[in-house]
């Protein structure tokens, strides 16, 4: 590696840090750490194990990303000034040692970059999808079935586990609506940009014409609700009804009155759930369901504040159409967002989205 190589490295990765540092909000970490630190020391924290355990875990969360920060700035301020001596006195051999160490600090900054772009407050969750067909019919249905089919893919590849919740399926094809459970490390955080509403351009095989047809789908994504989080919902606010489930699922489906439906009346949000053997395993899972949902609800309230108070005008992208899969008459995915785009539409429906996914992340730290 030449010497305008080397400086140009450096250059390129301390604005970067530059950028992270001040979008990471360092100051208000380490405050954060002290006051964790202060609970631990209160008498009576080992008392309640899940809350104790909740907070060692956020903490050391917010160590590794100022710990892993002030490594990288420290390695890499030291590189510039290595440079910057090569630069008045070159040495061949200080160089070459110099070049190496720039190039494992590369390879960390990327994993630290992927840290920071999983660190949000429900990152480590498990994740709920939900997949609905918008205007068009059967076309719209099959449009789902196909989202559905990337997303179990996509899951799959990375070694996550995939549930069936519900699923119900289209009246001539594909799916009326579904819900899946994608339980892995980080999932929700991989996951969480790939809600809104998603456009496919192709022929459609239902189309005696042959002609070209635009469809649209839904997908809904939320961290699944667990015991760390207060959610509380009042017997009086539900309604729950039982229906005999359905659909897709073969033996795992059990088919007497089981199915739960359960809507809550303050905010007119429904939860269905059938995978379980019983009416009450189904009962709680859509309870949990109805939390994830109303979990996601604060979740987006809370950024709607954020983007408030720093005066951001952007229009808010949650729920609104988010890529486009165009099949017809040439192949392209493209991301609205982002702008990334790719060719390879086939690879992208096979489960291949970590090109957008990480395209999306880091444009929140942008």
């Amino acid at each position: 590696m030449e010497l305008f190589e080397l400086k140009q490295i450096l250059s390129t990765h301390l604005e970067k840090l530059d950028a992270l540092g001040e979008s990471l909000d360092l100051p208000e970490k380490e405050k954060q750490i002290q006051a964790y630190d202060k609970q631990m020391l209160e008498d009576g924290f080992w008392s309640d194990q899940k809350k104790a355990q909740n907070t060692i875990r956020k903490q050391n969360s917010l160590k590794e990303i100022v710990s892993g920060y002030k490594e990288l700035r420290e390695i890499f301020d030291g590189l510039a000034e290595t440079a910057e001596v090569l630069k008045s006195d070159p040495d061949e051999e200080l160089l070459e040692m110099a070049s190496m160490e720039a190039e494992e600090a590369t390879a960390k900054m990327d994993d630290f970059e992927v840290k920071v772009l999983l660190s949000g407050e429900y990152d480590n969750s498990n994740a709920i999808l939900e997949f609905h067909p918008g205007a068009g019919g059967t076309e719209s249905c099959d449009w789902t079935s196909m989202l559905y089919r990337m997303y179990t893919r996509y899951a799959q590849n990375k070694g996550f586990k995939v549930t069936v919740l519900d699923f119900q399926e289209g009246e001539e094809a594909g799916i009326k609506s579904a819900t899946i459970l994608v339980e892995g490390e980080k999932a929700y955080g991989y996951l969480k940009g790939e809600k809104g509403v998603h456009r496919l351009v192709r022929i459609s095989p239902f189309d005696a014409g042959a002609r070209r047809h635009t469809s649209f789908a839904s997908v809904e994504v939320m961290p699944q609700f667990n015991d760390d989080i207060e959610i509380e919902i009042k017997p009086e606010d539900l309604i729950v009804e039982t229906k005999r489930a359905s659909g897709a699922g073969g033996q795992h489906i059990n088919k007497t009155d089981s199915a739960i439906r359960m809507v809550h009346k303050p905010t007119g949000i429904v939860a269905t759930c059938q995978s379980g053997r019983s009416q009450i395993q189904n009962r709680e899972e859509a309870l949990n369901i109805l939390k994830s949902r109303l979990l996601q609800r604060e979740i987006e309230e809370q950024q709607k504040k954020i983007a408030a108070l720093k005066g951001e005008t952007k229009a808010n992208e949650w729920g609104s159409q988010i890529r486009s899969y165009v099949l017809h008459p040439y192949t392209m995915v493209k991301d609205a967002r982002t702008g990334y785009e790719t060719s390879q539409a086939q690879s992208v429906l096979d489960g291949n989205l970590d090109g957008f996914i990480f395209a999306w992340l880091k444009s929140q730290i942008a």
